[in-house]
């Protein structure tokens, strides 16, 4: 078996060097499509990766608020079901806003293996200063929990979450609202709650928008420490939020649905709140393939040239190979192979440009707003094994369309007619 596999790829060669200008151009057709392959996937891909990382690792992976998915049973329906009993100017019962049994809730969240937790108290403030006004929502935390949570530091300019500690009147907005107000770091704002409590908070920090590795809630929301804002909201030891960090953020969605079974509120993975982006990426994922594939398809057509040539020329030595006793598979398997050697070297070559071409990238001077930007590349063995699949899988359909025409050459009428 192998030395016929031999013989065959010995005639499969040969046939390639002496037509060696087109095996060169089919080649080279394939390595560009494979090169250009790597060079966009690796974008696309990398900056998919980047930014799917984003939201992994600067947001909590489940945020637990003080809402229901579907309003509570109101205890009139309970006592009358099943009932003929029609209830008229029925007034809803009134809950209590705020997350009941939270510690026990931080105690469940903390026995799962390498989870982080922590509390949060938020609400609607109106923040003045010389005369100007904006209304922002303030989050009360913890800074040594929430800083575990959530990578805000790495966007702040001025100070830290952890100088909150130092300074229970503390306050950290974001520069734009800053701007807007014409107030600095180290100015004292007056904070008013929707309760009417007043208070006055001075600017440790400021949130940088640029920061590209932190989060970013939007210029309208502000940090403070949560004694501080459970004073400011008159809701002492009340939170309203839970803030979840896993060891794994793949189990975010899985975990939410149990604990949201288990304590009734509404637990949102982060899957869930960017679920809209996920199914962009998905389309978008869809049309990149699409259109590179159909880069490799149109390479493939010189794989089906050559061979296809190959195969109107050697009609002589195809009838001369079927007399010395040569099967049709035998004679199609030369020519397959013809295709699957372009396809190899035009892959190695492919690689390398593919490679080249991601190097350059990753060297462009690049910048955003002033700032350098290094492009999020995907380099890994994937990329490269998806575009030598697809460019093998093309070429092995490109070789094996003109080399089924071998089983209908006669090869007593061919060599008779060449007599």
């Amino acid at each position: 078996m192998m030395a016929m596999l031999r013989v065959l790829a010995g005639i499969a060669f040969a046939h390639l060097w002496v037509r060696a200008r087109a095996t060169f151009v089919a080649t080279l057709g394939v390595a560009i499509g494979v090169g250009f392959f790597l060079a966009v996937s690796g974008m696309m891909v990398g900056s998919q990766k980047d930014f799917i990382r984003t939201l992994i690792d600067t947001a909590p992976h489940i945020i637990v608020r003080d809402e229901r998915r579907a309003p509570t049973r109101q205890p009139a329906l309970t006592a009358f079901a099943g009932d003929a009993v029609r209830i008229e100017g029925l007034r809803p019962q009134e809950e209590v806003r705020g997350l009941k049994d939270w510690p026990a809730m931080l105690a469940d969240v903390r026995a799962q293996p390498g989870a982080q937790v922590a509390p949060s108290l938020s609400g609607a403030v109106t923040i003045g200063y010389a005369g100007r006004t904006a209304a922002v929502a303030l989050n009360g935390v913890d800074p040594r929990l929430e800083g575990r949570l959530t990578k805000i530091d790495e966007t702040l300019i001025g100070g830290r979450l952890s100088d909150l500690e130092a300074r229970p009147d503390g306050l950290i907005i974001s520069r734009p609202m800053a701007d807007r107000l014409g107030a600095r770091l180290g100015d004292t704002l007056v904070v008013t709650a929707s309760t009417g409590a007043l208070q006055r908070m001075r600017i440790l920090a400021l949130i940088e928008p640029e920061g590209r590795a932190g989060f970013y809630a939007g210029d309208a929301v502000a940090y403070g420490l949560l004694r501080t804002a459970q004073v400011l909201f008159t809701r002492p030891n009340v939170v309203n939020q839970l803030h979840v960090r896993l060891a794994d953020p793949d189990d975010a969605r899985l975990l939410a649905g149990t604990l949201e079974a288990r304590w009734g509120y509404k637990w949102e993975s982060w899957q869930e709140r960017s679920a809209d982006i996920l199914n962009l990426l998905v389309v978008r994922n869809v049309i990149m393939y699409a259109v590179i594939l159909a880069i490799l398809i149109v390479a493939s057509f010189g794989i089906y040239t050559a061979v296809s040539n190959s195969v109107a020329d050697k009609r002589r030595d195809i009838a001369i190979l079927r007399a010395m006793g040569f099967s049709a598979f035998d004679v199609q398997a030369i020519f397959l192979i013809e295709g699957v050697a372009i396809a190899i070297l035009g892959a190695v070559m492919g690689f390398a440009i593919g490679t080249g071409l991601l190097e350059i990238l990753a060297r462009l001077p690049l910048s955003i707003g002033g700032k350098p930007l290094v492009l999020p590349l995907d380099r890994g063995l994937g990329q490269y094994l998806i575009a030598g699949g697809a460019s093998m899988t093309a070429a092995l359909l490109a070789a094996w369309l003109p080399a089924r025409k071998v089983a209908r050459v006669d090869p007593v009428s061919v060599l008779r007619g060449a007599a």
